[in-house]
């Protein structure tokens, strides 16, 4: 950086700033402004505190008291060490791309199965593209970085992924987005951007992981840029499976227009504090958009979605489904916002937050907002937080279910109304899987308290 940047000394990013490598930054001239705007952007607001409103209810102490690093290695991984790793994609069927700290790994991408017509490379190559149409897309929809780690990631990102589904292309098999991080000497700090460009009358399922190779202290601040033209269909799956000692802290951007789908699920299992700031544009009648998500939490995590849905044209229509479940100490946030514009008549909006306590030590914290300035619309929104229905146990067990196993049906059930939202049946299948395995180790999860029959 060519100046040093003015901010409160328990900032942890601002000397990550002014360390930015400059050679990063070499590149076509249309990024030069939305890496300064990312500059600009996270040095007005800084490292959130509670007195932000959007972040009162995280606390992100233990965050600011790291001092994260660039990566220092950037060799990667082995492929016996990247075997290793844990998927929860269980079906080999699929074409698979690896991000490694941020960076495309070609050696561990798998794109063979993937069409001739349909683009799939590294973020870092299409930007040294000439020709490519990234320049009038990248950083478009983000609302001028309206998170502060959105606006970081605009300043630091190096690589990531590039999609574009040609019109008409319906692919059958999913693509998988692995981003795995290493284990580094210092707390690292990873900024991969994603782009997926679905044109008209396409269809793709895209399922992006996260994965960390130790327990260690890391920032993963992902972005994921999302254009759903007219009559296209994008299903995206999230499974964030960080360290446990991780801060993982993604933004996702959607536009989509006219009768275009988009269903967006967020599996949040990892991470000390995790946060998906998501937020997406409805552009077109005859659209629908549906955000859903399952949190699991346990000890002291912290697992936070932070949602605005922008009814901007007349004749669409929005779900949010978000549950979580949440033992020992945890903690879940939900911040939802459903903003309806005067044109956005007809507007269908629908706005759920369910949170089960397995613990009386557990929290949630849930704001369902309604923003309506149209008079010709059916919007609702709900939200609860409680423990496990008594009477639900006491029906099971008069049947002869015994108690424990009364307990995990309705925890499974619970987390089901999520999972079982999911369309592609192989991924849907998985992450059943590994949820029923989360919740296993949950330490309430089996939890024997007397409900009596009478």
């Amino acid at each position: 950086m060519t100046e040093t940047l003015k901010a409160p000394p328990t900032d942890p990013f601002i000397p990550l700033l002014d360390s930015l490598d400059p050679e990063m930054h070499e590149g076509p001239t249309w990024l030069t402004p939305i890496r300064k705007a990312g500059v600009a952007g996270y040095a007005s607001s800084g490292c959130p505190t509670l007195s932000d409103e959007d972040w009162r209810f995280t606390n992100l102490d233990p965050m600011r008291s790291c001092s994260f690093q660039h990566p220092s290695d950037s060799k990667g991984i082995s492929k016996e060490a990247f075997q290793s790793i844990e998927n929860p994609l269980k079906d080999p069927a699929c074409i698979r791309v690896v991000l490694v700290d941020g960076i495309f790994n070609e050696t561990l991408s798998d794109r063979l199965l993937l069409p001739e017509e349909v683009c799939l490379r590294s973020l870092k190559q299409a930007v040294q593209d000439p020709e490519s149409p990234l320049k009038n897309h990248l950083g478009q929809y983000t609302y001028g970085n309206d998170s502060p780690f959105a606006a970081l990631n605009a300043a630091c990102f190096e690589d990531g992924i590039c999609l574009k589904v040609p019109k008409g292309v319906q692919l059958e098999l999913p693509i998988q987005i692995m981003h795995v991080t290493t284990a580094q000497p210092q707390a690292s700090a990873i900024f991969a951007r994603c782009w997926i460009h679905m044109e008209a009358g396409s269809k793709a399922t895209v399922m992006e992981s996260f994965h960390g190779m130790d327990q260690g202290v890391y920032l993963s601040a992902p972005t994921l840029e999302c254009l759903v033209e007219d009559n296209a269909y994008l299903e995206h799956i999230k499974v964030q499976d960080e360290s446990k000692q991780a801060f993982h802290m993604a933004s996702i951007y959607a536009r989509i227009t006219r009768d275009a789908r988009m269903d967006s699920h967020h599996l949040s299992l990892g991470g000390r504090i995790s946060r998906n700031h998501i937020r997406t544009h409805l552009d077109g009648p005859g659209l629908c958009c549906t955000l859903n998500g399952l949190s699991l939490a346990q000890g002291d995590q912290i697992i936070d979605h932070h949602m605005v849905v922008d009814h901007a044209q007349p004749h669409t229509e929005s779900h949010e489904y978000f549950n979580g479940i949440l033992d020992d100490q945890s903690r879940s946030v939900f911040h939802g916002r459903i903003h309806v514009r005067q044109v956005a008549q007809k507007t269908d909006a629908k706005q759920t937050n369910k949170n089960l306590l397995l613990s009386d030590a557990a929290t949630a914290d849930t704001k369902p907002q309604l923003e309506i300035y149209a008079d010709d619309v059916r919007c609702t929104h709900g939200a609860t937080i409680g423990q496990l229905d008594d009477q639900a146990i006491w029906y099971l067990r008069a049947r002869g279910i015994p108690m424990a196993r009364a307990r995990r049906m309705l925890v499974h059930a619970f987390a089901g109304e999520i999972i079982d939202r999911i369309e592609h049946p192989n991924i849907r299948k998985s992450l059943d899987d590994l949820v029923w395995e989360q919740l296993e180790a949950l330490p309430h999860f089996h939890a024997h308290t007397s409900t009596p029959l009478s």
